[in-house]
């Protein structure tokens, strides 16, 4: 039976997470179905490299530890040729950003093992390893450099307290007296992330490490944060990486250049200057040329990111494939004259080679299957010196495994998941292509048919919402959706207008309109299109969905009355409300909305699901993070509280500590999801 399912919600109690995990203890262990357990015991793939020669390649493995609620990252080593794994760290503590060094004889990376995030040297040949730091901070963005002699990295460092915190007044506290903590100050414009909390007062700097041990040395200074993207000059003398220099860099969240700097004078130059955010800097094999990624910084919620090239002796910038409608990320140098490059398509993750002339060449569309709960598209990939790539391989059926591409053809070389659901029946993942009832744009979207499923019986349809909204869903494993269809559901999911890896004209289709009549429109055609296959029971229809699929389930039930029940995950309320208290209020006044809310509430209020609670009928259960700052918890109270003023049966989940993410932890992953499902159960009609 499914957790909770005989589990009374009563619609006037204020639900809380329990701090045991919530696990079945009356199923049999080896159900050949997919199991709210069988989430502590799924692993994955991710930040695959391969070797300078691509003989090897390194990953790391994430695995769930159902006794601390967490996920271990440990560090194996895979033969190219063989297939051959084996583990080079995996214990009880955490590995991660595995480096190569240029000759493929050492690795550097990251982990705990010393009790904190310090940085750590493997030589493979005589299988020793050694701590290289002693930083006081976690290091991050991790590179070698050419000549092999020393490592880069960035890390955040203290910076001075907010100005009145310096000037006001100090008591002396008397010996033994026990007074309240003192009071906290914040004077930035960014003072708050979500994951982080209100931030401490300190920046990333850049910092050079000697490969043989030694002390770091900080190249940066001041009130600035360097860039995450750092690169060394094929010399080895310098570095090259994207950061906001500007006096006003807080309030400008799309602009950065590029700039060099070198390491034996701390010189820094300007390469570009471009308006826009420059970022991902690459060095051509040659040297002559530095490829790099752009994004217009447009008062628009999405553009396209393209590539460009900086002639570095003439300081020339060409544009490359500048008609090509999707956005290129990761580009890798495969010769001076072509690259590898990344990117998202119709619900794809892609890699293709790029020459630099424009021309593209699809390589595969298997990158997948490192986003866990739900189908975003994800995944990664990394290239050797003689253009073999490792990526991460996901399908509908299996989290990521390590893949390489050789001489045109793929190989997946594990199968890390084989010993949990290999034995399992699972949901079929099937495709979909409707036209919307607005304006007949073709939407594409996917649905789940559950395990046993019979074509000539009804069933239950739940239709699931992407966030972002500049995101997109896909083909890929969802554990979530997993278990939605285990318990009896076609789950239903859709890339409608605003969704990514359609191109920027899509994309642009809910500019000033999150959310609209419109996006509810492509939704609603969707549950239509599902209703015409002819297995759908129409009295019970569901809907939900987190962060901006929360934004728009809140939307559409002010719209309709079709759905028995809806899960509002995380999501916005008070679109006048969330802008000055949420963590991105820089970004999405001016990128998101026409200007700030005190000049233009008639739109914000527009926009609001708050402003249509008036025609809601439907029981709704709201689940948010008690830490989220992206989509704070007053955002659900409003909600909460304006349902129950209209006696619309609601329930709200609060999760104690958590941020936007609530699925961070393998536990909170199951109960978000068996909450959900006994929302649904509670208003399902059962069929004769």
């Amino acid at each position: 039976m499914c957790l909770f399912r005989h589990t009374a919600l009563a619609a006037t109690l204020l639900l809380s997470f329990s701090s045991t995990p919530l696990l079945a203890t009356d199923k049999p262990a080896s159900s050949r179905y997919f199991e709210a357990e069988d989430i502590f015991a799924l692993e994955y793939a991710s930040e695959v490299q391969i070797s300078p020669d691509g003989s090897k390649i390194v990953y790391v493995r994430a695995s769930n530890d159902i006794m601390t609620d967490s996920t271990r990252s440990s560090l194996w080593l895979l033969d190219v040729k063989s297939g051959t794994q084996t583990a080079l760290f995996a214990d009880q503590f955490n590995y991660s950003s595995p480096r190569w060094s240029p000759d493929g004889n050492q690795l550097a990376f990251i982990s705990d093992s010393s009790g904190s995030r310090q940085i750590h040297l493997h030589w493979l040949t005589a299988n020793r390893t050694a701590k290289l730091s002693n930083l006081q901070q976690s290091p991050a963005n991790l590179v070698w450099s050419p000549d092999g002699n020393q490592l880069a990295f960035t890390m955040n460092m203290p910076a001075a307290a907010a100005e009145m915190q310096q000037k006001v007044k100090r008591v002396a506290k008397p010996a033994g007296a026990k007074w309240s903590d003192s009071a906290t100050v914040y004077d930035r414009v960014r003072y708050q992330a979500d994951g982080q909390g209100f931030l401490k007062p300190q920046f990333r700097q850049i910092f050079v490490l000697p490969a043989s041990g030694g002390t770091a040395r900080q190249l940066t200074q001041g009130d600035f944060n360097y860039g995450s993207d750092l690169s060394f000059t094929p010399d080895s003398k310098a570095l090259v990486f994207a950061a906001n220099l500007h006096p006003e860099w807080e309030y400008q969240p799309r602009d950065a250049n590029l700039y060099q700097l070198t390491l034996a004078s701390a010189e820094l130059t300007e390469l570009t200057s471009l308006p826009g955010d420059e970022s991902s800097p690459v060095f051509s094999p040659d040297g002559k040329q530095l490829a790099f990624l752009w994004q217009s910084n447009a008062l628009v919620p999405y553009s396209n990111s393209k590539l460009k090239i900086l002639n570095l002796a003439g300081k020339a910038i060409s544009d490359v494939a500048t008609d090509f409608d999707r956005s290129i990320a990761q580009a890798n140098w495969l010769t001076n004259s072509s690259l590898v490059v990344q990117f998202d398509d119709r619900g794809q993750r892609k890699l293709a080679s790029l020459t630099t002339k424009g021309k593209l060449t699809e390589l595969t569309a298997s990158l997948g299957g490192v986003s866990q709960p739900q189908p975003y598209l994800s995944g990664s990939y990394s290239v050797s010196d003689n253009g073999v790539i490792a990526y991460t391989h996901g399908t509908s059926e299996r989290p990521s495994d390590v893949a390489v591409l050789q001489k045109g053809k793929s190989r997946v070389l594990t199968a890390l998941n084989e010993d949990l659901l290999g034995h399992k029946t699972l949901a079929k993942v099937h495709e979909i292509t409707y036209k919307s009832s607005f304006d007949g744009e073709e939407i594409q979207g996917w649905y789940l048919t559950p395990p046993d499923f019979d074509p000539a019986k009804k069933y239950p349809l739940l239709l699931e919402i992407h966030g972002g909204p500049h995101l997109a869903y896909g083909p890929q494993w969802s554990a979530e959706m997993q278990r939605y269809a285990k318990e009896g559901y076609v789950v239903f999911y859709d890339n409608h207008r605003g969704s990514s890896s359609y191109g920027e004209r899509f994309a642009m289709l809910l500019h000033n309109k999150y959310s609209s009549p419109e996006d509810f429109a492509d939704h609603n055609s969707g549950v239509d299109a599902m209703l015409k296959l002819g297995f759908i029971d129409e009295n019970n229809l569901f809907i939900g969905g987190g962060s901006a699929g929360g934004i728009a389930t809140a939307y559409a039930i002010g719209l309709t009355d079709r759905f028995k029940a809806a899960a509002v995950v995380k999501p916005v309320i008070n679109w006048l409300s969330k802008v000055l208290t949420g963590d991105s209020y820089t970004y999405q006044t001016f990128h998101q909305f026409p200007g700030v809310p005190w000049e233009h509430v008639e739109h914000y209020w527009q926009r609001s699901p708050l402003s249509l609670v008036g025609n809601v009928t439907t029981p709704t259960i709201l689940i948010t993070g008690e830490a989220d700052r992206r989509t704070p918890m007053s955002e659900s109270e409003q909600y909460y509280q304006a349902l129950k003023l209209r006696r619309v049966d609601t329930a709200l989940v609060r999760i104690p500590g958590s941020p936007h993410g609530i699925s961070n932890k393998p536990s909170r992953m199951i109960e978000k999801v068996e909450y959900m499902l006994a929302w649904y159960e509670k208003y399902r009609t059962k069929a004769n």
